[in-house]
């Protein structure tokens, strides 16, 4: 489509099209490439949590270094999260979109070859890096191409996939175990999620910038021709408000470059009480949902499956299988969560979610205190929880950030988020097993239940609705 009518354009007038545009292919493929390396995430991290007790087995790992192993990537998402929020806002959401997963796909390859715990923990921690930038790389890059009454199930909808790539990580895991039931089982896991990586690296290179990105940068001109590009086979009426806005190159007055916005911002008068918002319940949030879900199957072998099995491989397959079976109310969760958070809104789907999460951990203290015994009280515990969770605020969470904050520090807020998120599921990792350890899992079990009604009181406290309102309203 070629650009060549008059200048003046009003780039609340282009922000319009994103906001109230039809979903269209280009969208769907936006969608689709961003959502497959939230998958890749949740596979990558959740994996461990079927390999640990056989590179624990197979190092002879003590309970530090098994914590530290938990939580070497988790550590490395902080640092990913952040540096790679504030260089997706300096260069641009494509190429940090590419770089994090090439990062991704050299460290899975070397983890799988790791030769020591030392060699392991690094290697993770790389691997971290770029799982970390890719969580406020997605978030920005889907919440600024979106049309407005989709976007938060969008959102919902991309990060959903973290959910698939963990159930994912236990059914492979479980594939892997029982066609090669050794303990160097676990090179096999860390080494297989490089090679979707690379495929879905590949077919990044075709995707467009950010139109947003490029308006808060003066750069119109480009940002009108991704809009042409992104919406060219809508029809009727669309078109035709799309065609207005057909220029020339040279009648566009391009600003200056933007400068990035600093740290400080996040904490100003006007932007405190969404920073605690987007960043206090998240973090509470992670400890609980990465301490839990990483040792689901260790957790499960203490409660219900120590002994069943004939040596401790047969005991991993067993509590990877209950794994996989609970998993799948992770998935519906977020399916829940999809069909909702358009009628509920965001704040209220957060507050049931952590009601729900809290309900599920009573449920699991209780059964924990019988062990093998209550079984099934387990198992319900374990899927009220991980439903009401992913239903809520571990989805809740990931949006608000995309949301609450403007175009020209959009990225670099959620990657803030996203880090200090991270700083608790490291936390949790680290937490959980010398908690079990040291005081058992009903007292392990009760921390997190604590940390989950403290994280309700301040969203409650500290509540803004974004539903139904564009960008640019929410953040005037």
């Amino acid at each position: 489509m070629s650009l060549n009518s008059p200048a003046g354009i009003d780039q609340s007038a282009l922000t319009c099209l994103l906001d109230d545009a039809c979903f269209t292919k280009k969208h769907r493929k936006i969608w689709f490439l961003s959502s497959m390396g939230i998958l890749l995430d949740g596979f990558d991290l959740f994996v461990l949590s079927v390999a640990l007790p056989l590179i624990i087995h197979y190092f002879g790992a003590s309970a530090l270094e098994a914590g530290l192993i938990g939580a070497a990537a988790t550590l490395g998402a902080i640092a990913g999260s952040i540096i790679g929020g504030r260089l997706t806002d300096k260069y641009g959401r494509k190429k940090i979109f590419l770089l994090d997963l090439g990062l991704f796909v050299i460290a899975a390859i070397c983890c799988g070859m790791a030769w020591s715990v030392e060699s392991l923990i690094l290697f993770r921690f790389i691997l971290g890096l770029g799982v970390g930038a890719d969580y406020p790389i997605c978030a920005s890059y889907v919440s600024e191409f979106m049309p407005k009454n989709i976007r938060g199930r969008m959102l919902i909808g991309a990060f959903s996939f973290q959910a698939v790539g963990i159930f994912l990580a236990a059914a492979i895991g479980l594939l892997i175990l029982v066609l090669y039931p050794n303990e160097l089982a676990w090179r096999f896991m860390l080494l297989v999620g490089a090679i979707p990586a690379t495929i879905i690296l590949v077919a990044r290179r075709d995707i467009p910038e950010s139109a947003r990105w490029h308006m808060k940068r003066g750069e119109t001109t480009d940002a009108i021709r991704i809009i042409c590009k992104t919406l060219h086979d809508l029809p009727g009426a669309m078109k035709d408000c799309i065609s207005q806005f057909r220029i020339s190159h040279s009648s566009i007055n391009e600003k200056p470059d933007v400068k990035s916005q600093p740290y400080s911002v996040l904490f100003s008068k006007e932007m405190r009480k969404r920073t605690i918002l987007v960043t206090v319940p998240w973090f509470l949030m992670d400890v609980v949902f990465y301490g839990i879900g990483i040792f689901t199957p260790l957790l499960l072998a203490a409660m219900a499956f120590e002994g069943s099995g004939t040596n401790f491989i047969a005991d991993d397959i067993l509590a990877t299988e209950g794994t996989a079976f609970l998993d799948i109310f992770l998935i519906i969760g977020f399916i829940l969560n999809i069909i909702l958070i358009e009628r509920l809104g965001r704040m209220k789907l957060q507050i049931i979610g952590f009601t729900g999460m809290a309900v599920g951990l009573g449920i699991l203290i209780i059964g924990s205190l019988y062990n093998s015994t209550m079984i099934g009280l387990l198992f319900v515990g374990f899927a009220i929880y991980n439903l009401l969770m992913n239903m809520g605020p571990n989805a809740t969470t990931f949006v608000l950030p995309a949301e609450l904050y403007p175009t020209e520090m959009r990225a670099t807020a959620h990657g803030f988020a996203a880090g200090i998120a991270k700083l608790g599921a490291a936390l949790g990792i680290i937490l959980v097993p010398i908690l079990k350890e040291g005081w058992g899992i009903p007292v392990t079990l009760g921390v997190m239940l604590g940390l989950v009604l403290l994280a309700l009181i301040i969203t409650f406290l500290c509540r803004i609705e974004t539903t139904g309102r564009s960008l640019e309203d929410i953040t005037e």
